[in-house]
């Protein structure tokens, strides 16, 4: 389980063939994350990987062809979003997240919010229709792994806002419109939806 707390931003430097997926290689960009060891799971830009080695300030993961089908960003070089699984001890900073990303949303438009003094900035997203019907104004959404409140939905779209220590501590502050990012709907509206369905 993680948060969508962003511990630090990281590098892909390689995305080599391994079966029928890919070894990943990621660079940290400090020496051993605090406490990690091989096995353990960490969140790259909100999908859940499992350690298979490390070395220095390095972390190798096997993405598979399916984690690859449904997400974006994890097939080639790039700034990842990294996050270490929750502990029982932690605080609850975010919202419950399982790393499992549902989908691939677009971005439609991302801003400065006009005459804000505080700097934030308005990102909207168009999510795919499946999984359009489980985002809700004022609940939660993981966009590349960060957790954020919706504050708009308007069908297929919604919108958040970032504060600037968001946009400093993590990848969302490169997107530009058109550009794909994962979402992981929240566990709450998933099961609801799955209830409404099958009332018993």
């Amino acid at each position: 389980m993680f948060t969508g707390i962003v511990l630090r931003t990281g590098r892909i430097v390689s995305a080599k063939p391994q079966g029928d997926g890919l070894r990943l290689a990621i660079d940290t960009g400090a020496p051993a994350l605090t406490g990690i060891a091989i096995g353990d799971s960490v969140a790259v830009s909100g999908c859940c990987l499992t350690v298979i080695a490390q070395q220095a300030t390095m972390l190798d993961f096997d993405v598979s062809r399916e984690t690859l089908r449904c997400t974006t960003g994890l097939d080639r070089p790039g700034e990842v979003n990294l996050e270490l699984a929750l502990r029982l001890s932690d605080r609850l900073g975010g919202h419950l997240m399982t790393g499992h990303v549902d989908g691939v949303g677009v971005v439609h438009a991302f801003a400065a919010v006009a005459d804000d003094p505080y700097g934030s900035w308005r990102l909207e997203i168009d999510a795919p229709a499946p999984l359009a019907r489980f985002i809700a104004a004022k609940g939660s959404v993981a966009v590349q792994g960060v957790s954020l409140t919706v504050n708009v939905v308007d069908g297929v779209r919604f919108a958040v806002n970032l504060i600037p220590h968001t946009l400093e501590v993590t990848t969302l502050k490169a997107l530009v419109p058109g550009a794909q990012v994962n979402l992981e709907i929240d566990l709450v509206a998933r099961y609801v939806a799955r209830l409404q369905e099958f009332p018993g």
